[in-house]
């Protein structure tokens, strides 16, 4: 079981993190395109075409199934990616409406939606969970968090800041969203921002339960290969991956 996971940056290795932990997969492929990082800030067009050259780029490994772990690319560009993959492709925008849907026992609960620009503008969390009955809905363009978090910045006054810009006229929600694959690495923060009385839904932990109900994958292999490949810079991305995934 040989998994290709793809982002615009190192925020997927979130995703990654979670697939290592509850041991999934036999092999995990990541790739980042940190040359081009943002693309919450880009149009359409550019955003379809860059997730087909990843596309291109995982053709080069026997893979079984591709994560999309960037929530800009789930939400613009999914459809085009299944249509030029021989194999499986599956985004996180669904497995986070999934496991919203699973983790509040009341449709008024109130939920804050956090993404990029264009993730928050293509409106995908919202419609997708208005057809489950959620309509307490916010949603909060948060984009600064993606470069802060390429940065290596997780936690201190400098995100406090951008925190307090964002958050200031938002009273505690129910569920925040973390809805980009960055945010997770900064969860902490977030929550404790919101005074920790908030559900958090992380795209890791989401995907893990969007594959155990599609996939039926219970494996536990003892052991995962991971290989990381970026577009620029990939020993910072290995560095990080390093910190974060503790190998």
């Amino acid at each position: 079981m040989r998994v290709g996971v793809f982002d615009s940056g190192i925020g997927g290795l979130s995703v990654v993190k979670s697939l290592k932990e509850y041991h999934l997969f036999e092999e995990i492929i990541y790739f980042g395109d940190t040359a081009r990082v943002p693309y919450g800030v880009k149009d359409q067009n550019t955003i379809i075409r860059y997730a087909l050259e990843a596309i291109e780029f995982f053709k080069n490994f026997d893979i079984d199934l591709l994560i999309v772990a960037c929530n800009t690319v789930s939400a613009y560009a999914l459809q085009e990616m299944k249509a030029h993959a021989d194999f499986d492709v599956i985004g996180v925008v669904e497995a986070g409406v999934l496991a919203t849907k699973n983790a509040l026992n009341s449709k008024d609960a109130e939920i804050l939606i956090l993404g990029t620009k264009a993730t928050i503008r293509s409106h995908a969390y919202e419609m997708q969970l208005k057809k489950h009955g959620f309509h307490h809905l916010v949603s909060r363009s948060t984009g600064l968090f993606v470069p802060i978090v390429e940065e290596g910045i997780f936690e201190g006054p400098v995100l406090q800041s951008i925190m307090q810009h964002y958050f200031h006229d938002l009273k505690t929600p129910d569920a925040i969203i973390l809805g980009c694959t960055h945010f997770p690495l900064i969860e902490k923060e977030i929550s404790r921002y919101f005074k920790n009385k908030s559900r958090l839904i992380h795209s890791g932990e989401a995907m893990v339960e969007y594959l155990h109900v599609r996939y039926n994958l219970t494996q536990n292999f003892p052991h995962c290969d991971m290989n990381f490949f970026a577009s620029e810079n990939p020993e910072a991305l290995k560095e990080v991956a390093r910190q974060w995934l503790k190998l």
